[in-house]
């Protein structure tokens, strides 16, 4: 099978313009040109990749296969020529790291500033996903280390404990739910269902993660507002303003602050174990392998 980058950022724009003429166009190739290479990769595989009419043209099952892994490949270039770039100015390394909400708010800034702290020319690629998300990414090779919840499927990938994650209810001790609560420690999800909640704004994986959780239950969330901090939804629910669902060391965090009661979800979902996740630890450069064990549970 010999296909080059050009023929693969040409099916990218046809696939994605619906148009031959259009992804030639895109592609800065003649429409003959563009024609003869789609027709090239068509009779390497000995299958149609595009189905044609006259509106256009869009993937066949095949063709889907291809587009998913020339996405691919491009972003793994699109990478490569920004890191190595990087190296002109004298940094020896880049690391993506993938993670999920109570990853990002709660243990990664303490850990990961200690490392860059000691691997002053390591940049660190830090963002915010879903676990599942995180895990597909891991598995299509788009980035080198993840931090996922244990409630996903990760197999095929390597893993390491990272930490524990016990989800609670965070309120004022006089809302209603604290009051029905009473002294009780813990309590199942559905209990607070009836009232308003407090989120986190909708990009994040914690509050989708939650928001999953309400849906299986036949029922939705209804937010009075939604914010971008865990200390900002700690502090509206200090104040009376509703009930959240936040990491347990998030709330106990805040409780030198600020007077705010919690209780924990007896839910099995609610009680998460934080993996780390790689494709294969040794086959990453050695600077990230030294990330991977600063992060090791201690």
């Amino acid at each position: 099978m010999r296909f080059d980058l050009t023929d693969l950022k040409l099916f990218l724009a046809v696939a994605e313009s619906g148009s031959i003429t259009a992804g030639a166009e895109l592609t800065h190739l003649a429409l003959a040109s563009a024609s003869a290479r789609i027709r090239g990769m068509e009779d390497v595989l000995g299958v149609p990749l595009l189905e044609r009419d006259r509106r256009g043209v869009e993937p066949t099952d095949a063709g889907r296969t291809l587009l998913h892994h020339a996405r691919v490949i491009t972003q793994q270039m699109q990478r490569m020529r920004a890191d190595l770039g990087q190296h002109a100015s004298g940094l020896k390394g880049q690391i993506r790291v993938l993670c999920n909400t109570s990853a990002l708010a709660e243990f990664l800034p303490e850990a990961l500033a200690g490392f860059m702290a000691s691997h002053p020319q390591v940049n660190i690629d830090l963002e915010e996903r879903l676990s599942y998300d995180i895990v597909q990414a891991m598995r299509d090779g788009l980035a080198d280390i993840g931090v996922i919840a244990d409630s996903v499927d990760y197999s095929g990938l390597q893993t390491f404990p990272f930490r524990d994650d016990q989800l609670v209810l965070a309120m004022s001790p006089g809302h209603p739910l604290a009051l029905q609560l009473k002294r009780r420690r813990s309590a199942a999800f559905e209990e607070a269902l009836g009232y308003e909640f407090i989120g986190l704004a909708g990009d994040s994986a914690l509050q989708k993660y939650v928001a999953e959780q309400a849906a299986k239950t036949g029922k939705r969330l209804a937010y009075r507002v939604r914010l971008r901090s865990l200390d900002a939804v700690c502090r509206m629910a200090a104040g009376g303003a509703g009930v959240a669902v936040l990491p347990e060391s998030a709330v106990l965090r805040a409780q030198g602050a600020m007077t705010i009661r919690h209780v924990k979800l007896t839910d099995a979902w609610a009680v998460r174990k934080l993996l780390i996740c790689v494709r294969e630890v040794d086959a990453l450069p050695g600077y990230a392998r030294e990330l991977v064990e600063s992060l090791k549970t201690p």
